[in-house]
């Protein structure tokens, strides 16, 4: 386990912070059972705040299947129009991220990144069935062999105010690779062909490189 880059400067800041205002509370707060509530939510703040930006060291599930991208919880399968790039019908499999799990991202197979851009929008809330569509996001086209294809969307939430996607045009990838990170809250969509054998249903909890999606 590890600190995540993206968190080191963030980190700092927090505790930054947490330490100026402790001293202020410490000097200006006179009813203890006062300070020590607010001096104990400060350090819980901190304390989450390193922890969202943990790096887990796992052993990837590699083979011949399609790995979740991201940890959480499958909130939403089913069949859109997607007009971003493919501009056909396509399987949506989405994980929503909490506040708690890791915001890590990591690609879920072999394969040439065809295309990645950015989109600015709006932070609802990432459970928002329109979320997807209207939030800032970062949309990555991901290919193995001719056909096996996918849109990884990043989904920024209420509380994300940041993706940091790594994709370029023209990459090549391994399964279980770094791919960017989100920050503090978000979801994840995966845009397969519809007939892609799925092994994940609605409410199911996710790990990225360990948790099979399904098999084209």
């Amino acid at each position: 386990m590890r600190i995540h880059r993206e968190g080191y400067l963030i980190i700092l800041i927090s505790t930054i912070s947490v330490i100026v205002v402790w001293l202020l509370v410490d000097n200006y707060i006179r009813i203890p059972t006062v300070r020590y509530v607010l001096l104990a939510g400060l350090l819980l703040f901190l304390l989450w705040v390193v922890r969202f930006f943990r790096y887990p060291n796992r052993n990837i599930n590699t083979g011949n299947h399609i790995l979740s991208s991201a940890d959480g919880k499958v909130v939403a399968i089913e069949e859109v129009n997607e007009t971003e790039y493919f501009d056909e019908k396509r399987l949506m499999v989405s994980t929503f991220m909490s506040p708690l799990n890791v915001h890590v991202n990591w690609y879920p197979f072999d394969g040439v990144i065809k295309y990645s851009k950015y989109h600015p929008g709006r932070f609802l809330i990432a459970h928002h069935p329109k979320s997807s569509e209207l939030n800032e996001c970062t949309s990555v086209v991901l290919e193995g062999k001719p056909g096996d294809n996918i849109l990884i969307r990043q989904v920024a939430g209420f509380l994300a105010r940041r993706i940091i996607c790594y994709s370029k045009a023209g990459d090549k990838v391994k399964q279980g690779e770094e791919m960017g990170i989100i920050r503090f809250g978000s979801r994840v969509d995966f845009f397969l062909p519809v007939g892609t054998q799925l092994s994940v249903k609605i409410g199911q909890k996710v790990v990225a490189q360990k948790t099979v999606i399904g098999r084209f």
